[in-house]
This record gives structure tokens, sequence and C-alpha cells, in this order.
């Protein structure tokens, strides 16, 4: 049976943590999909003790832009993280100090992927992050991409079956 859970909350809430504990009680064998791209030394450093972390029972799954072609059906899955996959479809259209081009064709894109990967017989457990509660940036890409992600996350809360927010390693029940 199909579920999808969407967890949200600001950086460093906890979101990862509950998104994989939460998998690991509904089933002994999750599949974990990070989307992250690897910037730098640092970010690979983090990436590497999230890695570790993570125990034998984990298959780990890499996939930076097409979501759509990951197979787990049967399964649980933890994807971490929204964000970071909005944010590899957003980089090729950034232009200079313009910010995001074509705004429309990456939430079609966004959308259809989504759509077609959570079409499967599987337990999707999203993680995202709720990056509009802060100020407005100056910058204007950053105030796109901040549309983009509000977008992004409401319509993942819609179709979600549950909707969990962390607020300092709190979870906050808002859908289900």
């Amino acid at each position: 049976m199909r579920k999808v859970i969407l967890i949200t909350g600001g950086q460093r809430s906890g979101k990862s943590t509950y998104a994989e504990n939460l998998a690991l009680s509904l089933t002994p064998n999750p599949v974990y999909i990070a989307t992250a791209h690897i910037w730098d030394e640092d970010f690979s450093q983090r990436i590497e003790k999230h890695r570790q972390k993570r125990g034998s029972e984990w298959t780990n799954i890499e996939e930076e832009y097409n979501l759509n072609t990951v197979k787990i059906e049967g399964r649980c899955a933890v994807i971490d993280c929204v964000t970071l996959w909005l944010t590899n479809l957003v980089q090729p259209h950034l232009s200079n100090k313009d910010g995001i081009l074509d705004m429309q064709s990456i939430k079609e894109r966004a959308k259809q992927q989504i759509d077609e990967f959570i079409a499967q017989d599987a337990t999707f457990i999203f993680v995202t992050n709720e990056i509009g509660c802060g100020g407005t940036s100056s910058n204007a890409a950053q105030r796109k991409f901040t549309d983009l992600q509000g977008w992004m996350n409401q319509y993942m809360a819609q179709m979600a079956d549950e909707v969990i927010m962390l607020v300092s390693g709190i979870p906050v029940q808002i859908k289900g």
C-alpha cells in the first residue's frame, strides 16, 4: 500500500534522524535515497558521516536529478532531501544575477518526477526544508528559489498522507 509522509522543518531541526528512525520502525531494511550533490570537501565529510551513521540494514541509493528513475516497489524509503534535489534541478537554469530563467519548466519537471516516483507501491518518507520561515533575501535567485521550494512543499503536503514538522527536535503532527 502506497503511503507518502512529508517531514519538514528548519535546518538542523532533527528531520533526517526522525525520518530514519521512522523508516526503521516500519521495516528492518529501509532504502535511503540521497539527493545531495557534493559541492566541496566540507560537504563531502558531512555526507560521509551520514553514511557511516546508517547501518548495513540500509540500502543506499544516490540520485541527484532523476528521482523518477529510482525503483523501490514494495519498499520503505527515506528521500533526503527535497530541497537539495530541487537545488540540483535549478542549478543549470541560473544566469548571473537574474536568477532562475524558466520557473514554469522547473515546476513541471519537478512535479512530473515526483508524480512518477510516488506512483510506485511503496512507503515514501520525504525530508524537506522550510526555508521560507526566515527573512527575505536580498538575492533575486534566492528569493525565486524560496518561492519554488515553498510551492514544492505545498504540492507535496497536499499529496502526503502525513505531514510532520520538526521544531527543535520535537515532531509536530500537521496532517494525518
